[in-house]
């Protein structure tokens, strides 16, 4: 297991945050990762435009995962809706 963090990105409505949020939480789970901590950033501009929208609500989520897991939790990511875009960084120890 490695750590990792997350930087999840958001729509800003409030439906659309919380399920896209117990969607990642779930993902997450079903993989084995386990959740160190889960670190609201608020809302934000975007740098560039992202399906239409010029705001979103990042999270950062800490965590801990299987290195060859990483890829499968990234293409089940990918396929929610509810998603703005995100990234996987590992944290070097």
């Amino acid at each position: 297991m490695r750590k990792y963090e997350l930087m999840v990105v958001f729509p800003l409505e409030e439906d659309q945050f919380k399920t896209g949020a117990e969607a990642v939480r779930k993902t997450l789970a079903d993989f084995g990762a386990q959740i160190l901590s889960e670190e609201p950033y608020g809302d934000r501009d975007l740098t560039y435009e992202i399906k239409k929208r010029t705001r979103g609500r990042y999270v950062l989520f800490n965590i801990n995962a299987a290195p060859e897991k990483i890829v499968e939790m990234d293409r089940q990511l990918k396929l929610n809706v509810n998603l703005l875009t995100f990234l996987f960084v590992r944290v070097e120890e």
